[in-house]
């Protein structure tokens, strides 16, 4: 088995690259349109009620539509992975890890085409697509390694007389709720961990992109997974998300998205059913306020394109995003100015013709953004953007907002969107005292040159992944084990060497000679 190595990115500069992801498109477009099904114990099940996927970016495209799941066949779906589990949980570990090897192959074979349903489904660009297709091979690649390192029973110090050894079981039928806007790295990072530890699925993906998740559980299906092991089960939280998390026969929920559903979830799980025989397990990831902080000592330019590359990559959407900026008093000035001059800079338009900012995900998130711009005006002084962008659909312009107070709203609350909050501080214990003044931990990044500077804030900025001299977004599955402190969540360090053991638990076994 060779070391893990991070699938490389594709360079969209490259003539053979360009046409290879424009032929995706337009076979990815003439499949627009179609009915996908639940599946559960393999079976395809088409319902009455269905739910369509539309284009953010032309909101007149259909992706497609999506059966949902009600509480009868959500208690079908309980069924099958129980019975599924009783088989599975036995399994040679190898073998499970075989699985996400042969499907890490068949994504890379096919990477351009999952990345042009990123492209209509959710509003992608090219390289933010790939990045995330990438990442969800990365998971892939590193877990099945990892389940095959845990396979092995782990030796503990002798003892007289004795031979002892501890290894990691399953624990059961776990709920996937997965977020929409890494549709395809997350989704299959939660799945596939707990599926190669020996545990059968629920997965109920996220509305926005119901399409893409679909694309996963046949892509698993085509592998060979057994029946029963992985069930897509679509439908509304209220509905049968609720009903799943509360499920006596539950043993866990991974879960990642807002901090009110993570904390809903949490409550909800933490309540004993009638017949269930354990703790339930949660895994969870709830978001952020991340930011970056500048220093006088810093290397301005290169501070100013991280911020706006975390503040803007993918609208703005996502957990990591740098949705503050906290820049010492004497770099504010010019740090500001070559922040309005790279933001103004970025084109806006339709993701399949690759513009750099793309529409947010659905009309909720639209008319969300654009209340807390509203808000912003209030709170600060409005330097780009502000307002509505042109196109069919929901497109709003890179927004940055300066000399913003800490405590303000759009300082301390996740806005999830193209949204940049700037605050000068006087100092750089300042920074580093509003850096932590929120209530999320989830990612943050240091600009400077002065190493004294780097020490304090490794012991003094809170948050699960710090970045010095670099962007706060990006962690690379290996490198960056990923989770928050807080109401960021769990802290579950997806893509790190203690990830697994969260869906197993450890058995000690003694034999006297």
């Amino acid at each position: 088995m060779l070391e893990f190595k991070n699938e490389a990115l594709v360079n969209f500069q490259l003539k053979e690259n360009k046409e290879a992801m424009e032929a995706a498109l337009k076979k990815v477009k003439a499949e627009l349109g179609k009915e996908y099904p639940l599946i559960i114990n393999g079976e395809k099940i088409f319902t009455e009620k269905k739910v369509k996927s539309i284009n953010p970016g032309n909101v007149d495209e259909l992706i497609g539509s999506v059966s949902q799941t009600n509480r009868d066949l959500a208690e079908k779906a309980m069924e099958a992975a129980q019975s599924a589990f009783s088989t599975w949980q036995y399994v040679d570990p190898v073998s499970r890890a075989d699985y996400l090897f042969k499907a890490a192959a068949e994504l890379r074979r096919r990477k351009f085409e999952f990345s042009a349903w990123e492209v209509y489904e959710i509003g992608k660009n090219w390289a933010e697509a790939d990045g995330d297709v990438a990442e969800a091979i990365d998971f892939m690649e590193f877990y099945a390694r990892e389940m095959v390192r845990l396979a092995s029973p782990k030796a503990l110090p002798p003892f007289p007389g004795e031979r002892n050894r501890m290894h990691y079981i399953p624990l059961g039928v776990g709920i996937v709720i997965p977020p929409w806007n890494f549709p395809l790295a997350i989704l299959v990072g939660m799945t596939t961990s707990a599926i190669v530890t020996g545990n059968s699925v629920l997965l109920k993906p996220a509305s926005p992109t119901m399409i893409i998740a679909a694309k996963f559980a046949e892509l698993m299906e085509e592998v060979g997974l057994p029946k029963g092991v992985l069930n897509f089960v679509p439908g509304p939280g209220s509905e049968i998300g609720d009903y799943l998390v509360g499920h006596p026969k539950t043993r866990f929920i991974s879960f990642t998205g807002s901090k009110e559903v993570g904390l809903h979830i949490n409550e909800l799980a933490a309540k004993t059913a009638p017949g269930q025989i354990w703790v339930k397990r949660v895994v969870a990831e709830m978001g952020g306020k991340d930011a970056i902080v500048v220093d006088a000592s810093a290397n301005l330019e290169a501070a100013a394109s991280a911020i706006v590359t975390s503040a803007f990559g993918f609208q703005g959407q996502k957990c990591s995003a740098g949705s503050r900026a906290i820049i010492h008093k004497d770099v504010y000035d010019d740090v500001l100015k070559m922040v309005i001059e790279k933001t103004n800079a970025l084109a806006i338009g339709l993701p399949e013709d690759n513009f750099a900012i793309g529409p947010v995900s659905d009309q909720g998130a639209y008319h969300k953004i654009l209340e807390y711009i509203e808000i912003g005006k209030t709170e600060g002084r409005l330097v780009s953007g502000g307002s509505k962008a042109e196109g069919n659909g929901y497109y709003i312009q890179p927004t940055v907002i300066a000399d913003v107070k800490p405590e303000a709203r759009i300082m301390q609350e996740e806005i999830f969107g193209p949204v940049l909050a700037v605050s000068k501080a006087d100092s750089f214990e300042e920074a580093i005292d509003i850096f932590n003044n929120t209530e999320y931990g989830l990612t943050g990044s240091l600009y400077s040159n002065d190493r004294a500077h780097f020490e304090y804030a490794e012991q003094r900025m809170h948050c699960g992944n710090l970045y010095f001299n670099r962007k706060c977004t990006g962690a690379m599955v290996g490198a960056h084990p990923f989770g928050g402190f807080n109401m960021s969540g769990t802290d579950s360090k997806t893509g790190g060497p203690d990830y697994l053991q969260l869906f197993m638990q450890a058995k000690s076994v003694s034999e006297v000679f």
